[in-house]
């Protein structure tokens, strides 16, 4: 089979295309025909050998979400049957999705619903619903409260604006170009902000008349965070999901005594990662899960712009995702 493959880690030329033996599914797990795989940026933190909670034994092959046809059962199964379309975490420690064929923990995959493309499904998993996850169970969100959604042209971003907006929250996105703004207001944004631009938070303030947002998303890293923290309300709460600049930056150790401290306003600082909450705490994770495929079914959802690139390309996506250059999730079409 055809697949994607790193043996060190560095820039764009370490994948390369290679040919490599069928993987087997083993206890619990399934073979997949992958019709179309996401590109996010834990692949890229695993090309350039950033520090990654999961080992990435060389070689390796990227991909952590997919959306294909089980074509082979493994010993156990019985939650999903040969033929089903279905979309999830794929792999094992050193094989990912981005190859003709990969296999995948059974228990971790969801159904393709009637209408959904392989391309939006494959981007689901990462973006779609760890995003539903971060505002329904870890933020909390209500109705009438406001949203800060950074990266909000980007894949997890989209979902995040259309998430907010269904549970009834106003949202403020931010992204650093023009046309990002522009379409993050097409999502459905009330309101966008250049957030890499000096000043951000006190536009931020601005718009909620000086009080704050009641949940701030971040994803930018230590430098960004205390920024994020600023533009927080009393009893607000801040979701860490990323650090796209790396981690050589430290906190501004003033932010922190201002959530802690002085004033100690009631705000809550929460690091996610949404294969713990599908590991730990799954019964939350798949009802998070389970509503944003019913708005997704009934278009209270659309989710973001889909780029597709052929697998031979997969250099060219991370690249787009490196340099900024995304619009939307970006997926990978063997």
């Amino acid at each position: 089979m055809k697949a994607i493959q790193m043996s060190a880690t560095g820039g764009p030329d370490v994948l390369e295309q290679v040919d490599l033996p069928t993987p087997r599914p083993g206890e619990g797990a399934v073979l997949i025909r992958v019709e179309a795989a996401g590109v996010n940026f834990m692949d890229l933190m695993r090309r350039k050998g950033m520090p990654f909670d999961i080992p990435t034994p060389l070689p390796f092959v990227p991909g952590a979400e997919v959306a294909g046809t089980v074509i082979e059962l493994g010993d156990g199964v019985e939650n999903v049957a040969v033929g089903d379309r279905v979309f999830g975490v794929s792999g094992d420690l050193a094989n990912g999705g981005w190859a003709e064929l990969t296999t995948a923990g059974a228990a971790g995959l969801f159904p393709i619903p009637p209408g959904l493309s392989a391309q939006r499904a494959a981007g689901l998993t990462v973006v779609g619903v760890a995003a539903a996850v971060m505002l329904i169970e870890a933020a909390k969100v209500t109705e009438g409260e406001t949203v800060f959604v950074p990266a909000a042209a980007g894949g997890l971003g989209g979902f995040a604006v259309q998430i907010a907006k269904a549970l009834g929250a106003t949202v403020i996105a931010g992204a650093g170009t023009e046309e990002k703004r522009r379409i993050a207001l097409e999502l459905g944004a009330d309101h966008a902000v250049d957030y890499h631009g000096d000043g951000w938070p006190l536009a931020v303030k601005e718009l909620t008349g000086g009080t704050g947002v009641d949940v701030a998303l971040e994803a930018v890293g230590p430098r960004h965070l205390g920024e994020t923290i600023s533009i927080l309300a009393p009893f607000g709460r801040l979701i860490s999901y990323g650090s796209l600049a790396g981690y050589d930056d430290t906190v501004d150790p003033a932010a922190l005594a201002s959530v802690l401290y002085n004033p100690a306003p009631a705000q809550t600082l929460t690091g996610f990662n949404v294969t713990y909450w599908l590991t730990h705490r799954p019964q939350a994770a798949y009802a998070a899960a389970g509503r944003l495929l019913t708005w997704l079914a009934d278009g209270t959802v659309t989710g973001p712009r889909i780029t597709s690139l052929p697998l031979a390309e997969a250099a060219e996506a991370l690249s787009l995702l490196e340099n900024g250059k995304n619009i939307g999730k970006v997926v990978l079409v063997p």
